[in-house]
């Protein structure tokens, strides 16, 4: 379970970008949804650091529990 969560809170990272690319694109033809991708961007990479953290956490718990 350990290896799935490590290369699936990759992914967050990798559709934070596509977002972030998105909004790049937008940006001369609709600034308003540029600024909603750029937030799903952020919001999406503040996922992925929470997601981390909390990944990080439960292998020190089990590493203590051994």
């Amino acid at each position: 379970m350990n290896t799935i969560w490590k290369y699936t809170q990759y992914g967050y990272l990798v559709v934070g970008i596509i977002f972030l690319v998105e909004g790049i694109l937008k940006w001369n033809s609709d600034r308003e949804q540029a600024f909603l991708m750029f937030g799903f961007a952020i919001f999406i990479t503040i996922i992925f650091f929470f997601k981390r953290n909390f990944r990080k956490k439960v292998e020190q718990r089990n590493k203590q529990q051994k």
